[in-house]
């Protein structure tokens, strides 16, 4: 019989309406003003926070809508953000530098919607849901390293052409100071690093066997520059490894970086890996000597450093750095075959594998340690002043017997936790910074510019909505109707897939719905059309509503898959807005040619199909 769909296919189309609803339905619920206390470093949340917090926020008198503790964190949801802010600056100042405290907006979604993973779509910062950090480079940090790096350049040059010295130490004050053992290799010195290195201003000092080098306002400059270009690299490379949907990275001004992070949940993992300076070195352990006895005297054996493991126990090793954590390419937390506890697996490039293998090849049967070094800048307020405190953390993470020559990959251990080895892994993954920055400024969105934003969009498209509705229910009566309720579940299905997807939604996206609405009904005006042109030529209702829909098939699809042609360009080569309007666009398509073919036939088979009519309202 003409005009009626097996059942499998109509309980297809339901299902996918159900589906639909459920997955659109966590964006009807809002979000609280929350913040979030993570460990530093992937360590475990110690029980005694969730008493302490409590307490403090007690003793303020600021009231919480719930407090959540689980997946190794904590999140205390609030009722506005006034309070939040207050809460924020209250807990950090409680729990001190060993803790992560951020800002962030929490799901209001029921539990029985997580369940089944239905979560609401994330929104861009434009609309509300996302952080923004302005973070600030240490430009005399770079410049230090810099300096740092010319010390080490400057030995292996001296080394290399059998030049004696005492000393390469860089000065606290600035420069380079290279101590020679015989004077008449001072012209010599001088020359050999005018010709190998640039960059470098020289003075020298007969008298003392000293030869001062210094960085040029050039090189300086240069140095400054390639840090801020390289930390936002490298901050691009971990935004990426979190997975941001349509994050923006950029410069501001000489020495500062914004990051703004749309649709972020866990702010706090957010700022913790964004912020951290972490690097490893490996060195060989000094076995020739007693590390008690040097922690104990305080004399440490000539070219040797005192070290303190995880445990606080001393160890000496050796000041020779043999592979250092610039060489890495890749990096993967796992497990250990053989202690079952967390690892990391490391991979070189081929100039690290060379000189790691070499390094090794000498050594085996012999102690190495790899050293965790992580570079930090806090704020605090000492007295009425506001000062920035710098600190370093080196610690041995691991010591272990080379049983073999090491070259490209292998492995590391002496990890706290899997949440350390994922989160050393991903910052190795992304590259070092090439200087420390602090975090100067953290907020959301102001909810009075992300509403406001939001309800224009939600106006704009409700008043189209309620104009294509009222155009189709006048002109199209029973079958306007029906296309009707099919933009209604167009738009429900369009949400749904934005959410399960998680995409991010911004204002050019909101455009990209009503741009969606407006095509929508497109498609159903084409078969209403040609049924009222079989109709006027003589068919039957039923034989024109299914040549309507056979025949206007080919052109449907044809103008959507154009369109959908183009979506996908804007997406492809586009950036930021652009590809926030070309995702609801597709999308948009998508489901459009699901509601209208398949969905408006599906209700007129239900009202028309297999009945006996004289007459369409159409």
């Amino acid at each position: 019989m003409l005009n009626r769909y097996p059942w499998w296919k109509n309980l297809i189309i339901a299902l996918v309406v159900v589906v639909g609803l459920l997955y659109a339905l966590p964006n009807v619920f809002g979000e609280d003003p929350a913040v979030q206390v993570l460990p530093n470093r992937g360590a475990e949340l110690q029980v005694d926070v969730l008493d302490r917090v409590e307490a403090t926020l007690g003793e303020a008198g600021l009231s919480t809508r719930g407090v959540e503790l689980g997946d190794g964190r904590l999140l205390v949801r609030f009722k506005d953000t006034e309070d939040q802010l207050k809460a924020a600056d209250l807990i950090e100042r409680s729990l001190g530098s060993g803790y992560t405290v951020a800002l962030n907006l929490a799901s209001s979604t029921p539990s029985w919607l997580k369940a089944i993973n239905a979560i609401p779509m994330y929104l861009g910062l434009d609309l509300r849901g996302g952080v923004h950090f302005l973070m600030e480079v240490d430009m005399v940090a770079a410049v230090q390293q810099a300096e740092e790096n010319y010390a080490s350049e400057i030995r292996n040059l001296l080394r290399g052409a059998r030049i004696r010295y005492q000393g390469v130490v860089r000065n606290p004050a600035g420069g380079v100071t290279i101590t020679l053992r015989d004077a008449a290799d001072l012209e010599r010195t001088r020359q050999l690093l005018n010709d190998d290195l640039s960059g470098l201003s020289l003075e020298v000092d007969e008298g003392t066997r000293r030869v001062v080098a210094t960085l040029t306002e050039e090189e300086q400059e240069a140095r400054r520059r390639f840090a801020l270009s390289q930390n936002i690299t490298t901050l691009r490379n971990r935004v990426n490894e979190l997975g941001v949907a349509e994050p923006l990275i950029q410069q501001q001004g000489l020495n500062r970086i914004v990051v703004q992070l749309p649709g972020v949940q866990d702010t706090a993992r957010a700022k913790d890996i964004l912020g951290a300076t972490a690097t490893l070195e490996f060195r060989m352990v000094d076995e020739e000597h007693d590390a008690r006895e040097a922690a104990s005297g305080g004399r440490v054996p000539p070219g040797a450093r005192l070290y303190r493991e995880r445990n606080g126990e001393p160890i000496l090793l050796q000041r020779q750095v043999m592979l250092t954590g610039d060489y890495i390419t890749d990096a993967s937390s796992g497990i250990d075959q053989q202690s079952g506890g967390p690892a990391v697996f490391i991979t070189l490039d081929g100039r690290g594998a060379s000189r790691f293998s070499n390094a090794t090849k000498d050594n085996v049967g012999k102690l190495m340690g790899v050293v965790f070094i992580e570079r930090r800048t806090e704020t605090r307020i000492v007295g009425e002043e506001t000062q920035k405190i710098s600190s370093t953390l080196e610690e041995v993470i691991n010591v272990a017997r080379i049983r073999e020559r090491l070259s490209k990959r292998f492995q590391i251990t002496g990890l706290d936790g899997t949440n350390e080895a994922r989160d050393l892994a991903l910052l190795l993954r992304a590259g070092a910074l090439a200087a420390p920055v602090e975090i100067v400024e953290e907020r959301t969105v102001g909810p009075s510019m992300g509403q406001e934003n939001i309800d224009q969009g939600f106006r704009a498209v409700l008043v189209g909505f309620a104009l294509v509705l009222l155009f189709m229910a006048v002109y199209y009566r029973v079958f306007g109707l029906a296309a009707d309720l099919a933009l209604a579940v167009n738009l429900v299905l369009l949400v749904a897939l934005l959410s399960m997807l998680q995409a991010t939604l911004t204002m050019p996206g909101i455009a990209g719905i009503v741009l969606t609405v407006g095509m929508a009904v497109d498609a159903n005006v084409l078969i209403f059309e040609r049924i009222r042109e079989e109709l006027r030529v003589g068919n039957s209702p039923q034989a024109s509503i299914d040549a309507g829909y056979a025949k206007a098939l080919s052109t449907i699809a044809d103008a959507n898959i154009t369109t959908l042609i183009a979506a996908l360009v804007l997406f492809m080569f586009g950036t930021g807005p652009i590809k926030g309007f070309a995702v609801t666009l597709s999308i948009g398509i998508v489901t459009s040619m699901f509601t209208a073919i398949m969905g408006t036939r599906a209700l007129i088979n239900l009202i028309y199909g297999g009945k006996r009519i004289e007459k369409l309202a159409i």
